[in-house]
C-alpha cells in the first residue's frame, strides 16, 4: 500500500511540474518586439525658402496715338505675337497730308527769298568798294540774307515736323511681344487732346516674378552664413517656381535684383526673379509660389516623417537607449524636405530613432532594435 501511495504521490509531482513548465513557457519563451529604427546622421541639406510672388511682363508698351486723326483700321489681331514695326492701326492720313504739302510750299517760299537775297547782298558787296552804296544799305542787306536763310530753316524743320507726323499715322509696335486687346475701334477720334492709349505690347519670354522676403529672414540668413551655421552659394540662388497645380516650373530661375532697402511699409526686402517662357506658360499678373534655395545646412538632422509624434504643445520621437529601452524625447523642428522632418534640437548623431508605430510606443519598453538604411525610409516616406 505504501508503495502504490509513493507512486502516486511521484506521478502528482511530475505532473504538477509539466503543468507549471506550460504556464510559465510562454513568458520565458516571450522576446522583446522588433522596431525598426534609423541611426541619425549629419546630412547637407539645402536651406531653402517658400515665398508668393506675381508674374510680371519683361517689358510693357503702351501704344498711344501720337498725331489726331480719325482711326482706320485695326490692322492687327488681338493677342497676336508681333515684332518692333508691325503695323498695329492706321490712322487717317488726309489731314497730315494737306499738312505736309503746306510745309513744303512754304519751304519753297523761303528758299526763293533766300535766292533773292544772297543775290542782293552779292550785288551790294560789289557796289559798297566804290561807295555806290552805303555801309548801312550794306548791313541792311546782309541782315536780309541772314533772315532768309534762318526762315528756310524754319521751312526745313516744319516739313519734317510735317512727315514725321505723316509716318505716325501709321501706328506699330514699339518692342517685340503679344499685341493685347485694342482700346478703340475704327472711327474713333485719338490724340486730339491727348496721346490716345490704343493697345498695349508686353513682352513675355522672358518674364519677371517680383516677391519680397521679411527683412528678419534676411538678416537670420546672413547671420548663419556670417557664423558658419550655413554655407553659401557663391552668390548664386537656385529658384524654382511652384504652378497653382502645384507641379513645379520646368525651367529655373535666376535672381536678377535685390533691394538695397528694407520696404518700409512691409518690412520686407523686394526680389525680382527672370524665368525664361517659351510657350506663354506664365502670364503676367499671376499669383505663383517661389521655392529659393539661399544656402546649404551642413550639420542637418533629418528623421522620417513616421516618426515624429505631434501635439498642441510639443514634438517627440522615439529613442531606443544602450539599454535597448524606448525613451521619448522631446525635439524641436524645423522645415520639411522631401517628406522628413530637420530636426534642429533634440537629438545628436548616431542615437537610434524608431520608426515603427511610434504613436503606439510606451516609455520603458525593451525592444529589439532592427536597424533600417536611411535612404530606405526615406523612400518609405515618399511612397506614402
Amino acid at each position: 500500500m505504501s508503495r502504490f501511495f509513493s507512486r502516486t504521490l511521484s506521478l502528482s509531482a511530475l505532473l504538477i511540474v509539466a503543468a507549471c513548465q506550460k504556464a510559465q513557457s510562454p513568458e520565458a519563451a516571450a522576446a522583446p518586439p522588433e522596431v525598426s529604427v534609423v541611426q541619425v546622421q549629419l546630412a547637407d541639406i539645402p536651406a531653402e525658402v517658400e515665398l508668393p510672388g506675381r508674374v510680371e511682363a519683361y517689358r510693357i508698351a503702351e501704344v498711344r496715338a501720337r498725331v489726331s486723326g480719325i482711326v482706320a483700321k485695326r490692322l492687327y489681331q488681338e493677342g497676336q505675337v508681333v515684332k518692333a514695326g508691325t503695323s498695329l492701326f492706321a490712322i487717317n492720313p488726309e489731314q497730315l497730308q494737306a499738312s505736309k504739302l503746306e510745309a513744303e510750299a512754304e519751304l519753297a517760299r523761303t528758299e526763293a527769298n533766300l535766292v533773292n537775297a544772297n543775290d542782293k547782298l552779292q550785288r551790294y558787296q560789289a557796289l559798297v568798294s566804290d561807295q555806290s552804296v552805303s555801309q548801312r544799305d550794306y548791313r541792311a542787306a546782309q541782315a536780309e540774307a541772314q533772315l532768309a536763310k534762318a526762315e528756310v530753316a524754319s521751312a526745313q524743320a516744319k516739313l519734317n515736323r510735317a512727315k514725321l507726323d505723316l509716318g505716325y499715322a501709321n501706328v506699330t509696335a514699339p518692342i517685340d511681344g503679344v499685341a493685347r486687346r485694342a482700346l478703340v475701334t475704327e472711327g474713333a477720334l485719338v490724340g486730339k487732346d491727348e496721346a490716345t492709349h490704343l493697345t498695349t505690347v508686353e513682352q513675355v519670354n522672358p518674364v519677371y516674378v517680383n516677391f519680397a522676403q521679411s527683412s528678419s529672414e534676411v538678416f537670420a540668413l546672413r547671420k548663419a552664413l556670417r557664423d558658419g551655421q550655413l554655407k553659401g552659394n557663391d552668390g548664386q540662388f537656385k529658384i524654382e517656381l511652384l504652378l497653382p497645380d502645384g507641379s513645379v516650373y520646368p525651367s529655373a530661375g535666376k535672381l536678377s535684383f535685390s533691394d538695397v532697402s528694407v520696404n518700409q511699409t512691409t518690412d520686407s526686402v523686394v526680389m525680382r526673379a527672370i524665368f525664361e517662357n517659351p510657350q506663354q506658360e506664365l502670364m503676367p499678373g499671376a499669383y505663383v509660389r517661389l521655392k529659393l534655395r539661399q544656402a546649404t545646412n551642413p550639420n542637418a538632422i533629418l528623421v522620417p516623417r513616421d516618426a515624429l509624434i505631434r501635439d498642441q504643445f510639443s514634438a517627440r520621437v522615439w529613442v531606443v537607449n544602450a539599454k535597448n529601452e524606448l525613451e521619448s524625447r522631446e525635439v524641436q523642428t524645423g522645415s520639411v524636405v522631401d517628406k522628413q522632418w530637420v530636426i534642429e534640437q533634440g537629438l545628436k548623431p548616431g542615437e537610434r530613432v524608431v520608426i515603427t508605430n511610434a504613436a503606439t510606443q510606451t516609455a520603458g519598453t525593451k525592444v529589439t532594435p532592427k536597424l533600417v538604411n536611411a535612404n530606405d525610409a526615406h523612400t518609405k516616406a515618399l511612397a506614402s
